[in-house]
């Protein structure tokens, strides 16, 4: 069966087939340490809308290291290391970075750019989509699942 969000490896997949609560370009100090670009594209799922079929082979670790009893873990696969998801431990979120954790990314286009800094020193963009310094301003957290 096709899912119209699906990405994984070839040990672990992931798929949805509810839409996803927001996507944008992530500028946050921990997506340009992962990219070594000035912004990651994230997109976010309810927790319960992204199924694992295989959540026994998700090796996790915390997503910040700055924070490491932080809400947040990078799930990646135990055999071949590459990354799945980012697993929210209260249950309320599961984030996928699109272009690295197989997803077609033109299904999630990001609406606009969180966690900009301009103290980062990097220029703020200006492709016309809105710039915050976090995420959109009516981007509601949803409840545990």
């Amino acid at each position: 069966m096709s899912h119209p969000y699906s990405g994984g490896c070839e040990h672990v997949h992931t798929w949805s087939d509810q839409a996803y609560l927001d996507s944008h370009d992530c500028h946050c100090s921990i997506c340009r340490g992962i990219t070594g670009k000035d912004s990651l594209h994230v997109t976010f799922f309810k927790y319960a809308d992204l199924k694992v079929d295989h959540p026994e082979l998700l090796k996790r670790q915390p997503y910040n290291a700055k924070n490491p009893d932080g809400p947040l873990e990078l799930c990646t696969c135990s055999v071949c290391g590459k990354p799945i998801l980012v697993d929210d431990k209260q249950h309320r979120i599961r984030v996928i970075a699109p272009g690295l954790m197989g997803y077609d990314e033109s299904r999630m286009t990001a609406a606009y750019h969180a966690f900009f800094d301009p103290a980062a020193g990097r220029p703020k963009p200006d492709d016309g989509r809105p710039v915050y310094e976090a995420l959109r301003p009516d981007f509601v957290m949803p409840q545990p699942a």
